[in-house]
């Protein structure tokens, strides 16, 4: 058996939420949503920081987003 990984990874997206690097950012996701410090984005999933707490958000579940305050 051979295991296949992929990724579904949309580079819109991503270039996206680079530009808002290190800013605050409200990120609404299937679950609810999520405000804080953006401080890490990778291919699969971003890293909010929230008053010290990290929250991992898969890409997959992100609905929208934008810059908090």
């Amino acid at each position: 058996m051979e295991i296949q990984m992929s990724t579904l990874t949309d580079p819109y997206l991503y270039q996206a939420l680079l530009s808002m690097m290190n800013e605050p950012l409200v990120v609404q996701t299937s679950e609810g949503s999520v405000r804080g410090k953006l401080v890490s984005i990778l291919p699969d999933h971003i890293v909010i920081d929230v008053s010290g707490t990290p929250f991992y958000i898969r890409v997959q579940q992100i609905v929208w987003f934008f810059p908090g305050s």
